[in-house]
């Protein structure tokens, strides 16, 4: 019998996070165990008890929780796909930079870049999408091999409108499941 593909689901201080929760929701219903990881900021707009009822798993939130010091490595190790979802802006910029001093950061630089999967999901103010630092960071990212999942035009939470807005739930799970099937 084989195993459930396994997803890390990253979380990233963004309005859109309600939209990750339902991509959650759908991925855990198609069979996937995921397991999600939230920074702090991700935690400010949906709660811890929200996504461990949506996956029957606790959330890593902290890198210093007792007995969970080295959850950024077998976290790493067990998952097929990592997924950041919502990434903001910090975010993309932080991990084209080496950051590791969050959850989101330890993972992704214990990740095997060259055998697994890691993708990103901006969302994030049109200008915030457009800034050289940002547009910098994800060449970066992407000659490391991060696959992006370009946000779309849309409107954003502030009133504005412009690229930037975290593509829909049913894309991401259906890209998701479809990266999942394939060997």
């Amino acid at each position: 019998m084989s195993r459930s593909p396994n997803v890390l689901f990253l979380l990233t201080g963004s309005i859109a996070c309600f939209k990750a929760c339902a991509a959650i929701s759908r991925l855990v219903q198609a069979g996937v165990t995921v397991q999600t990881v939230a920074t702090p900021n991700a935690l400010r707009f949906v709660g811890a008890a929200t996504l461990e009822g949506l996956t029957g798993r606790p959330v890593f939130s902290e890198l210093w929780q007792p007995g969970r010091a080295l959850d950024h490595i077998e976290l790493a190790r067990a998952a097929d796909l990592a997924l950041v979802c919502p990434a903001t802006a910090n975010t993309v910029n932080r991990l084209a930079a080496g950051l590791a001093d969050d959850p989101v950061g330890a993972l992704f630089l214990a990740w095997e870049l060259d055998r697994k999967p890691w993708w990103i999901a901006p969302a994030m103010n049109h200008r915030m999408w457009q800034h050289p630092a940002t547009t910098a960071a994800l060449t970066r990212l992407r000659g490391w091999g991060v696959q992006v999942l370009d946000p779309i035009d849309g409107p954003h939470a502030c009133g504005e409108n412009g690229a930037g807005r975290l593509i829909e739930p049913e894309q991401i799970v259906a890209q998701v499941l479809a990266a999942l099937a394939s060997p």
